[in-house]
């Protein structure tokens, strides 16, 4: 009699323990990562004649007076429509003929 108890206890225990089921992960492959693409820059060619670089100081010149206040390369650039490196060839001239002067890092008429 013992002996059937300890069945029937074995066995009620058996069906008392619910069984967890495990929820099913779906795994996905990490995707491949592509570094960008690399394009060509194109490179401003700026020609090297006195009549140029008067007509990108003249630019330069403009740009400060018509802003009334400095101005840094980009600003300048944007503002006249042309290259930092036009820019940089005018501010030389306009330097050498004592029209600019530099405040940090702004440009202004002198």
């Amino acid at each position: 009699m013992a002996e059937k108890k300890a069945t029937k206890v074995a066995a009620t225990a058996k069906k008392a323990a619910p069984v967890k089921k495990e929820a099913a992960v779906k795994v996905t492959p990490a995707k491949k990562v592509e570094a960008p693409k690399k394009t060509a820059v194109a490179k401003a060619t700026v020609e090297f004649n006195a009549l140029n670089v008067g007509f990108k100081a003249g630019d330069v010149y403009q740009a400060l007076a018509t802003a009334k206040k400095g101005l840094t390369v980009a600003e300048i650039a944007k503002a006249a429509k042309i290259s930092t490196e036009e820019v940089l060839l005018g501010m030389g001239w306009l330097f050498k003929e004592g029209k600019i002067k530099d405040e940090g890092t702004k440009v202004v008429l002198a």
